[in-house]
């Protein structure tokens, strides 16, 4: 029977984490978790409002989920890609019947860097050409080749990466890199921005732009209408495949199956992972359009994974999807980005000065705390650490004390909680917010 102490113990021992300095961390023992909630082994118990890493979409443990893995794992735990398997092609089936357009094929990987990473290889081999760009705000994960993707500073120590990449500026009006005023302007100087880095590095050398129609871990930037339309538009001038990355909004998350379906635009690829299953087993893919699909009617695609489709992921896909159905997940979302969320954090804004700006939607929000909303100084710098840290340690110290767990990244902190919350759950992660958030305004300068 396991404890804190043991599982402390084996942990600080043994397991090697991620993003981390390895003795600067405590990570803490989790007993188990339910719902929107998760608690350690003092019985303390945790609002999960991350929904741990952005993908626990369906909540902790739902019991339909579960039952869906173990009736697949007493029938068939594993076979190799190169077979046909019922709930393999099944998901897959499902999934591209949510996809837009003629989205028709998955490849499955084990999660969403593997998938961004083949997508891009994908878009390289379909069109001949080599260069991939990508937003400076942007994650697309760590592999060799994703974390060359990414724009934020996770890539710096892992620099040099493969060549290839160059990022550009998207659209984010509250920072404007281009001295917008209003959304209008920021779509337009975005787009020519975009259109002008295609000219400079030559639009005969891009093989694809990939992009995260909503930009997850880097703010939560929600497009304004149009832009994603114009980047489909210049990705069709000049033969270039458009990748949206949806492993962060995809599944609900923005109120719809694929966020890129807010704005009616049809991506060429589609990569996945995080809320297709909420992590309950590792999957990810891209979703392929007929067209690329083709270019490997004849060839071979140079690419495979030993659980590419592995049966206990793909049957918890299909039992998620259903779920997501039957008890109407998806449209949940979106009434809590439009009846709760939006307003309540909106409100929340309106009583603390240390918030510069309320973004999102659906169950996807972001807080962007500043110490002057004149001068939109950030309350910690871009990439803080150490000493330059602790306002947001603080904040984020608060929430935890009372109950509530949050995810915080740079000067902001992001709402983003399971799909199946309540707007009751919900409001009570906002109150207690509403508390973290005077220590926010102890730091402004009136």
């Amino acid at each position: 029977m396991s404890n804190d102490t043991q599982v402390r113990r084996n942990d600080r021992s043994h397991v090697f984490h991620s993003w981390s300095a390895q003795q600067q961390i405590n990570p803490l023992p989790i007993a188990g978790a339910e719902g929107v909630w998760f608690w350690d082994y003092d019985g303390n118990r945790y609002l999960d409002f991350c929904s741990q890493l952005m993908n626990v979409n369906i909540g902790h443990q739902h019991p339909k989920l579960v039952k869906a893995i173990q009736e697949q794992a007493a029938k068939l735990c594993t076979i190799a890609p190169s077979f046909a398997n019922d709930v393999r092609g099944e998901a897959a089936r499902m999934i591209t019947e949510r996809a837009p357009g003629d989205l028709n094929m998955v490849f499955f990987t084990n999660g969403g860097a593997e998938a961004t990473e083949n997508a891009a290889r994908m878009a390289r081999l379909h069109t001949g050409k080599h260069k991939v760009l990508t937003a400076y705000r942007s994650y697309h994960g760590s592999t060799s080749g994703s974390i060359a993707f990414t724009g934020d500073p996770r890539r710096w120590a892992n620099e040099p990466t493969v060549g290839g990449v160059v990022h550009f500026h998207g659209p984010y009006l509250y920072r404007s890199a281009f001295y917008a005023q209003t959304e209008a302007q920021e779509c337009e100087r975005a787009l020519k921005h975009l259109a002008d880095t295609i000219m400079f590095e030559g639009a005969g050398t891009i093989a694809a732009i990939m992009l995260e129609p909503v930009v997850g871990t880097n703010g939560i930037l929600v497009p304004p209408d149009g832009y994603l339309a114009g980047v489909r538009e210049l990705c069709d001038r000049h033969n270039i495949v458009m990748i949206a990355d949806e492993v962060m909004a995809g599944f609900g998350r923005c109120g719809q199956w694929f966020s890129v379906q807010n704005w009616d635009v049809t991506p060429d690829l589609i990569t996945f992972a995080k809320g297709v299953n909420s992590g309950y087993v590792p999957l990810g893919g891209v979703i392929i359009s007929q067209k690329i699909a083709d270019s490997f009617a004849d060839r071979v695609f140079p690419g495979g994974l030993t659980y590419s489709g592995h049966p206990l992921a793909c049957a918890s896909a299909v039992a998620s999807m259903q779920i997501f159905e039957e008890e109407g997940i998806i449209e949940n979302a979106r009434t809590l980005g439009e009846t709760v969320f939006g307003p309540e954090l909106r409100a929340l804004a309106e009583r603390h000065p240390s918030v510069g700006e309320v973004r999102g939607i659906g169950a996807f929000w972001a807080l962007e705390l500043v110490r002057n909303r004149e001068t939109r100084e950030m309350l910690v710098p871009y990439n803080a650490s150490g000493a330059d840290l602790a306002p947001m340690i603080e904040i984020v110290n608060v929430c935890k004390a009372q109950g509530m767990w949050p995810f915080n990244h740079f000067n902001r902190i992001h709402v983003t909680p399971p799909l199946v919350m309540t707007a009751e759950e919900a409001k009570h992660g906002i109150a207690i917010l509403d508390q973290a958030l005077d220590v926010a305004d102890g730091y402004y300068e009136r």
